[in-house]
């Protein structure tokens, strides 16, 4: 196992609750899926898989009701599917004849330090302090593949390495989440795999994460 520690923060974020249907609800603090989007989007690699270990949520937990504009429909499958197969169809949606405004209640000044390792996968490409000098070199040019972000495009993650010791949280005592979303299970035809943190003096500790794990 390679760990690495890395500083997170944005001005929005909306972890969004899947029981809310209509209206966008934010998770209290970032969920461990969501961290590793992160990482993957600053270094990835198909033989190697992150782990998330803890999350350190360094800001006091603060909420906005804000309106954004979303598109209210998706190309339907099928016509992805013919657009396919005769490389003729045309695929389009026009975002002015079908947007709508939703409330949204979003986190904001939000700042984490993500304590993660990442395991490898097979026997290609599997040394471990390549990777390793790839992800921190990369963190320390502010490279990634694409803008990481907090749950929705528009609310971009500004990162940096965590050199030492990590900050003090802001947050004091012991917190009960409640339900959260931990991961996808991709093994298992993508079911959602949930758990219940516990949130101490502003750390989680994240529990291993096992694909065909019963729910």
């Amino acid at each position: 196992m390679y760990g690495i520690k890395l500083k997170v923060w944005g001005d929005y974020a909306c972890f969004t609750r899947p029981e809310m249907k209509a209206e966008r609800v934010s998770y209290d603090v970032m969920t461990p899926s969501a961290a590793r989007g992160i990482l993957e989007a600053i270094y990835w690699k198909p033989f190697i898989r992150w782990v998330i270990d803890r999350i350190h949520v360094l800001n006091p937990i603060r909420f906005e009701n804000i309106r954004r504009n979303e598109v209210g429909s998706k190309i339907p499958l099928r016509n992805i599917t013919t657009a396919m197969k005769d490389s003729k169809s045309v695929l389009e949606l026009f975002i002015e004849n079908d947007r709508q405004q939703r409330a949204a209640l979003v986190l904001r000044d939000v700042c984490y330090v993500i304590e993660a390792h990442f395991e490898i996968m097979g026997e290609e490409d599997n040394n471990e302090g390549k990777h390793l000098n790839m992800f921190n070199r990369r963190v320390e040019k502010g490279q990634c593949f694409h803008r990481p972000y907090f749950g929705c495009r528009e609310f971009a993650v500004n990162f940096e390495p965590v050199n030492g010791d990590i900050p003090q949280s802001n947050l004091k005592g012991e917190v009960d989440l409640g339900w959260m979303l931990h991961d996808i299970d991709f093994s298992n035809n993508m079911e959602a795999k949930f758990f219940r943190p516990r949130m101490v003096d502003g750390i989680i500790d994240v529990p291993q994460f096992k694909e065909g794990d019963a729910s």
